[in-house]
Order: structure tokens, then sequence, then C-alpha cells
């Protein structure tokens, strides 16, 4: 059981970094737009040597439409979201709007699939509204500003992560974690491809787009499938939630990024929101 702890502890640490590194892009003059394309585009080449090595590239016609409904809000949208919030709202804010996946989660399988609205999920929802207004109102003291974009952003980043627990536990059931990326990466990547405007990259660039893209999203998504084979899905995830704590403290050490005491109450209650609903599973 320790294995699975350190290789899940692993991927939160690595996907905290998503934010320095894309922060570090930005510096060197690239758009959220073009990081993540380059993102999408190396990504693929890693997953895609991976399954190709392992002979996991085969997927079944029925699930071509649904790869493709994936590839547009699963990659190019979250990939672009994400990336903006960075930008506009600090890399430890597009953390901790993130986690109001699970929120997404609750209000869609509500609307959609008529599921049954518990305490604890009733609970969860009213913490991450409350959370998310806390943050909004109370700024980011490190200097920028919580504005509309930022916002948007950051919650549209959430409800397309919200998609990997659901339409991703339909495909985690029949395809590897190499074999579905072989697929939708380059279709999220053409998605993305249209709106960016391609810069001149220094040294520095190339590695935060490597970073970002080896280490946060190959080796992070590798260290968490690994976990998955030594604890249950719910465990893993309450351990990944170490994730925005993690890019809380890389952005305080590396940017100067910090939230406000108010801001640090709302980061508080969206991350027990999210343990609480995981738990209750």
């Amino acid at each position: 059981m320790l294995t699975g702890y350190v290789f899940i502890l692993a991927a939160a640490i690595s996907w905290g970094f998503i934010g320095i590194f894309s922060a570090v892009a930005f510096s060197q003059g690239l758009g959220p737009m073009e990081v993540a394309f380059w993102r999408a585009i190396l990504a693929w080449c890693c997953f895609g040597g991976q399954a190709f090595w392992c002979g996991q590239t085969k997927v079944k016609k029925q699930d071509l439409s649904l790869l493709a409904f994936f590839a547009v809000f699963g990659i190019s949208l979250f990939y672009i979201s994400y990336q903006y919030a960075v930008k506009s709202g600090g890399a430890a804010f597009a953390a901790v709007l993130l986690y109001t996946a699970p929120a997404w989660v609750v209000a869609f399988s509500f609307l959609m699939y008529r599921e049954k609205l518990t305490a604890i999920k009733i609970s969860a929802v009213v913490l991450v509204m409350t959370g998310v207004y806390l943050i909004s109102r109370s700024g980011n003291a490190g200097g920028s500003g919580i504005g509309p974009l930022a916002l948007i952003s950051g919650l549209v980043s959430g409800f397309c992560y919200s998609l990997y627990y659901t339409v991703g536990k339909y495909f985690s059931k029949r395809y590897s974690s190499a074999n579905l990326f072989l697929y939708v990466l380059p279709l999220g990547a053409l998605g993305i491809f249209p709106f960016v405007t391609f810069v001149d990259k220094t040294p520095l660039a190339w590695g935060a787009l490597v970073g970002v893209t080896v280490v946060s999203t190959f080796f992070a998504n590798y260290c968490y499938y690994n976990g998955l084979k030594y604890l249950e899905a719910g465990r893993a995830s309450i351990v990944a939630t170490i994730e925005p704590v993690v890019a809380a403290v890389a952005a305080y050490l590396f940017l100067g990024e910090y939230f406000t005491p108010l801001g640090y109450l709302g980061a508080g209650l969206i991350l027990t929101a999210v343990v609480a609903t995981v738990c209750e599973k």
C-alpha cells in the first residue's frame, strides 16, 4: 500500500507544477494557446510512443464519437481554459478552481441522471460555491487580480476536468491511458491549432514546455495509474487533493504568488468539499 501512496503523491506533486512551468513559458513570450497546443502535441509523442511500444493501439468504432467529444472538451477546451486561468489568475488559483470538478459531477449527475442529492453532496456544492466566491472577492495578494477572465476560465477548467470523472471512467474500463491519449491528444491539438499564434522560443521556453508535458502530464499520469494498482480509486483521489496545496506552495516559492487570508479560507472550503464528496462514494 505504501508503494501506492508514493505513486499518487508523485503524481499530485507533478500536477502541482503545471502552473509553474506554464508561468515560465508565459514569461518567455508564449501565449496560453501556444502552451496548450504544445502540451497536447508533445504529450501525444510520449503517450503515442508508449502505446505503440505496448501494442495498445486499437479502439472500437462505437467509441469514436465519444472519443471526439472527449478530445474537444477534455483536451482542447480543458488545456486552453487551464492555461488562461494560470495566466490571468495565477498558478495556485488555477489549481484550486480545477478542484471544483466534483461539484460539477454532482450537479450534472442530478440534472442528467436524476441521481439522489444527499446531504453531503448538497453541502459539498454549497462549500464549493462559497469557496469560489471568497477567492473571487479576496483576490490574489501576490499581485494577480481575480478578474472575470480568471474566474470563468478557472471554472471552465473545473468543468472540463469533471469529464475525467465521468467520460474518463467509462474509457478507463476499456482502454489504457496510453491507448486513450494516442487518439484524443492529436484531435485535441487540432482543435487548438487554429487559435495559436506561434512565437520564437528560447531554450528556457522549450524547457518549460518539456516540463509541463513530460513531468506534469506524462509522468504524472503514469504515476497516478500505477498508484491505482495498489490503492482503490476513492483513497487515491483523496491523496491527489494535495495537488492544489503543492501548487500554492510552489507558486509562493517560485512566483511570489499568494492569496489573502479570505482566499485561503475559500480554497480550504473547496478542498473540504472534494474530500467529503470522495469519501461518500
